[in-house]
């Protein structure tokens, strides 16, 4: 296998920064020809496009987008390497990209996230919400530093990946001021047939609550099922039906959204995932996060 040319990275570097080959001459200081040269080696060394035309303009392909993260890792090192041997102040945060699964809740999502935020030197901090496979496999390309899940990477996934448990939490039901005096009394049974909001089925607290409900026969009326738990939340302030949440943020959604506590299931139990590629964690914002989880976070009375 040849050696990566470096020159030609750059030059691919320059052009998709740039958006065109024929604004990247003025930078280059080359003419068109030599560029489109550079590059077309550049596709034949990784036998792969890395450009794709659209009308008159390039658009990076899948391939391309990901060629190009490595090369603005490189590039900026590269000039962070001259700044620190010049000894002049690189300025230039540590990046901590970190992927959500959609199925976390917002509120213990910025919980778990808080620590990122207050580190004496601060992160470049990059968060992508979406479905936990496609968030794996950004994960396995290390466009991601750490997935944060309510579940361990499935087991169908053909990545190598670890799964760190960072706490559980019981389980709140709230309601809107009117539902919950309504359904707080004999409480878990007054369930049956109450005005319920719940997560989509691939959720685990859905999947949870659903056992919980069958052992004991309740069955409550499912208003909306609802992938976006923020909107679920939202609804639930508005007084549409009841919802679950992780006892853990409690406090906060009582806050946020003014509702109140109907009753709480100790059974009924979220787990909490940090997903690395690394069976021991180093990235100093995967180390604060799964600290701070376990030390802070998930201490319940």
């Amino acid at each position: 296998m040849n050696p990566l040319n470096y020159h030609h990275l750059y030059y691919f570097w320059t052009v998709a920064r740039e958006g065109s080959i024929a604004r990247a001459t003025s930078i280059l200081h080359v003419a068109q020809p030599t560029i489109s040269g550079q590059l077309r080696q550049l596709e034949e060394s990784f036998g792969e496009k890395l450009f794709a035309r659209r009308g008159r303009g390039l658009v990076l392909t899948d391939v391309g987008q990901t060629v190009y993260r490595f090369a603005e890792e490189i590039f900026g090192l590269g000039k962070e390497l001259e700044d620190t041997v010049r000894g002049r102040p690189t300025g230039r945060p540590i990046r901590f990209a970190v992927g959500i699964s959609d199925s976390l809740p917002k509120l213990t999502t910025y919980r778990l996230l808080e620590p990122a935020f207050r580190q004496a030197t601060p992160f470049r901090n990059v968060f992508r919400i979406g479905k936990t496979e496609r968030l794996l496999t950004a994960l396995a390309t290390h466009d991601l530093d750490l997935v944060l899940s309510d579940a361990p990477a499935p087991a169908g996934v053909r990545i190598r990946a670890f799964h760190h448990l960072l706490g559980e939490s019981p389980t709140t039901i709230f309601g809107a001021a009117n539902l919950a005096k309504k359904y707080r009394s004999e409480f878990p049974r007054s369930l049956s047939g109450a005005p319920f909001l719940v997560h989509a089925e691939s959720s685990a607290i859905r999947r949870a609550l659903d056992q919980w409900f069958a052992e004991r026969t309740i069955q409550p009326k499912v208003i909306a099922e609802l992938e976006d738990v923020a909107l679920l939340q939202v609804l639930g302030q508005k007084g549409i039906g009841l919802f679950a949440a992780p006892s853990v943020v409690e406090k906060q959604i009582r806050k946020s959204y003014g509702v109140e506590v109907v009753g709480r299931i100790r059974k009924v139990r979220s787990r909490f995932y940090a997903i690395s590629v690394e069976r021991k964690l180093k990235h100093p914002g995967v180390v604060a996060i799964s600290e701070a989880a376990r030390s802070e976070l998930f201490v319940l009375p």
